[in-house]
């Protein structure tokens, strides 16, 4: 039964591929949704798009996909992007922008849509694998922030539907199979709408995050300073010990929020080559 199931998703990939538009090319960006079926449109939001980085010289069949920060009211895309994309394509790894909707819906709470677009994004990657060349089983995220509270939303509630299909597309599986949360956002109750109001050491998680049997291995990243309390990680942490999903954490000591790209202090100016070696020793 589960060769038949997995028979019956490759072939569909394969299919979805070959209907998709072959003339997209790297570095353009195009939008999410069909025209018209965007759910929960808001004529004040931007135009969710993505964008397909190649690196030149491919050696993974891996693919990263990013959110860039920006509290679901703005698009960080160059220092949480396109910074994240260049570092990953020079080694070798495809990586996909995604520029989800902003700002804030004012009819849903404030990642409901960003969340639509990074279950319709994930598919999208998934979709196109063979053509990418990429595993459709070697796709991760990773986000800055707001971006990082919606790879823990992409991450751990792909078994919940975001939104009523649109398309054949939403046929597609939307789980990742790696999460890098880069200090996220809104992950504790006394910041589940801006910072923290303590240094979060007392309160709980927020029930956005489910938690499913597809949450996958993660990396956490977080500096001790931080107003969206590091203590959002840890309790991220400490969930997926509790449900034996492998995780790794890096809090950096004296480091505030924001420090995204391959910005920061000399000591935390090289985590993303800790993510590269956690991926590595993970499989992707």
């Amino acid at each position: 039964m589960k060769h038949t199931f997995l028979s019956s998703a490759l072939a569909l990939f394969a299919v979805l591929s070959l209907t998709l538009s072959s003339a997209v090319f790297a570095g353009e960006r195009v939008n999410l949704w069909p025209e018209g079926k965007t759910p929960n449109f808001e004529p004040h939001q931007t135009v969710p798009t993505y964008e397909i980085c190649v690196p030149a010289e491919k050696k993974s069949d891996t693919c990263v996909v990013v959110f860039p920060g920006g509290a679901y009211q703005g698009c960080c895309d160059q220092h949480e992007g396109v910074a994240i994309a260049n570092y990953f394509n020079e080694k070798g790894v495809t990586a996909v922008i995604v520029r989800y909707r902003v700002s804030r819906p004012k009819t849903v709470a404030k990642h409901v849509t960003a969340w639509q677009d990074a279950q319709r994004a994930v598919r999208t990657v998934r979709s196109r694998a063979a053509e990418l060349g990429i595993d459709p089983e070697k796709i991760g995220c990773t986000g800055f922030s707001a971006g990082g509270h919606l790879t823990l939303m992409t991450s751990t509630t792909s078994q919940t539907p975001a939104y009523e299909p649109v398309d054949e597309l939403d046929q597609v599986p939307c789980h990742v199979n790696f999460a890098i949360p880069v200090y996220p956002a809104y992950v504790l109750e006394d910041g589940n709408d801006g910072p923290n109001s303590g240094k979060g050491n007392d309160s709980t998680m927020v029930a956005d995050f489910a938690f499913d049997a597809k949450t996958p291995p993660m990396c956490l990243i977080h500096g001790d300073l931080d107003v969206y309390s590091p203590m959002g990680s840890v309790a991220v942490y400490h969930k997926l010990r509790t449900m034996n999903i492998p995780a790794e954490m890096h809090i950096y000591a004296n480091v505030k929020h924001g420090f995204g790209g391959i910005r920061g202090e000399q000591h935390v100016s090289a985590w993303l080559d800790r993510v590269k070696a956690w991926m590595t020793v993970m499989g992707f």
